[in-house]
């Protein structure tokens, strides 16, 4: 063969096949528009989510293109998937899963109820005893922050955790933000806090590992000492700093907004119904009664909550503090009949199924009844802490956090709202009219 026509069809050939693949991905991915470029649909979706009808927003785009479309979010190209298959997407670190599992077994949680009694006492004895009014979400996020920080970094009071709290704090506030990265942007803040985050996390790491070769303090001290003893089995290597440091950071988001908005909502609504009001009241009461003057809750106390819990999941699956999760694809991946490139995001509105008639029976009513036995529910339907083998670690910790706070509240403190609007816009945690301002009234101990 002529050496020219050789050397053509070797520089030839790999730009067809470039162009097949390049052709056949096009033709296989979603439908759907991506709008401008970095903006495409973030400032839309970041409106609805402000005016609440973010689920109405997508159930039309579920209307005009499927159960599966493309768009871009926060200068990504992205694929919006919805549906209860949509719930069992992702793949979780399995080594760090299994850390955060055995971290918080039972044995484990024993230990953390009597800090967090101690946490919520003392923070009810600071900021609402001897009030008349108060602004609940703030000072709950400022409570489970602080729960978080004790048992599970074992950073004490002072400067640090109050530096780590403020950084903290400017971090989620532009995680949902769009990315233009100019000083007076909330996107610029986030970005800063977050690196000065990961920095104090990074000496809190390297403070731990010293500490766990010279003394051989226990694994499940707190969890970045846990994380740090992942390693030697079946030839693993032992996790990095980043690694650390970013699942650690994963674990404060879930564990700080998760919390504070479910313990603010459930507030709100024994304010409004005082059927359900009554109820948790005697069932907490009755705790309290057969306790001694100054004796902490215990594991056994949490179990006779079960009423309390019924209506935290019901609170959770109306008002659920997170809307969407997003996740990077690695690779390639078939979906639902389309492609979604490597590098590309998928966002899928976790709780979508939470307000679905075929699911749940009037949806918009509130029935703690609907929990009775939770394993009659279909799979991945209702998804505030997960579900299946994904189910969130920190579930039991929410559990015992949000049980032990609700327990005291009601049976320390009386209290109304300070206004009549029940709205809630999302910033992207739902946030109650002026972040729930009540007053209160200290009830006669028990």
């Amino acid at each position: 063969m002529n050496p020219f026509l050789t050397l053509l069809l070797l520089f030839l050939i790999p730009i067809f096949f470039l162009l097949v693949k390049k052709t056949r991905s096009s033709q296989k991915l979603p439908p759907g528009s991506r709008g401008l470029p970095i903006i495409g649909q973030s400032l839309t979706l970041l409106q609805v989510m402000k005016a609440n009808t973010a689920k109405q927003w997508l159930e039309e785009r579920v209307k005009k293109y499927g159960p599966i479309s493309k768009l871009s979010l926060f200068g990504k190209p992205t694929v919006f998937i919805s549906g209860q298959a949509a719930n069992k997407c992702g793949e979780d670190h399995k080594r760090v899963r299994g850390a955060l599992i055995s971290f918080l077994k039972p044995e484990s949680l024993k230990q953390y109820i009597g800090k967090m009694d101690e946490e919520v006492r003392r923070h009810l004895e600071m900021h609402w005893q001897g009030k008349q009014k108060v602004t609940v979400l703030p000072l709950m996020k400022t409570l489970t922050f602080n729960i978080i920080c004790s048992l599970l970094f074992g950073i004490e009071k002072g400067a640090r955790r109050e530096e780590l709290i403020k950084c903290f704090q400017a971090m989620i506030g532009g995680m949902w933000s769009i990315p233009i990265n100019l000083p007076f942007t909330r996107y610029n803040h986030s970005l800063r806090a977050s690196s000065r985050v990961q920095e104090m996390l990074k000496e809190l790491v390297r403070e731990k590992r010293i500490e766990l070769q010279q003394k051989g303090t226990s694994s499940h001290q707190d969890l970045i000492t846990c994380l740090l003893n992942i390693h030697g089995k079946d030839n693993e290597e032992a996790l990095s700093d980043d690694e650390i440091v970013h699942n650690v950071m994963l674990v404060m988001v879930a564990g700080h907004d998760t919390s504070s908005v479910l313990i603010t909502f459930i507030v709100r609504l024994l304010a409004d119904d005082p059927t359900i009001h009554a109820g948790v009241v005697q069932e907490q009461e009755d705790i309290a009664k057969s306790k001694s003057s100054g004796e902490l809750l215990t594991l056994d106390d949490l179990a006779k909550m079960k009423y309390t819990w019924k209506v935290a999941m019901e609170t959770l699956r109306m008002f659920p503090p997170i809307f969407g999760r997003f996740r990077k694809t690695l690779k390639d991946v078939e979906y639902g009949g389309y492609l979604i490139p490597q590098g590309w995001q998928i966002f899928w509105a976790t709780s979508m199924t939470h307000m679905d008639a075929n699911i749940f029976q009037e949806p918009s009513k509130f029935d703690p009844a609907r929990f009775e036995n939770q394993a009659t529910l279909p799979p991945y339907s209702f998804v505030s802490f997960g579900g299946g083998l994904r189910i969130c670690p920190g579930y039991k910790f929410a559990r015992i956090e949000t049980l032990v706070s609700i327990h005291y509240l009601v049976t320390q403190f009386r209290w109304k709202l300070c206004y009549t609007d029940n709205s809630f816009s999302r910033d992207p945690m739902p946030i109650p009219t002026q972040g729930l301002p009540i007053q209160i009234e200290p009830k006669k101990l028990l």
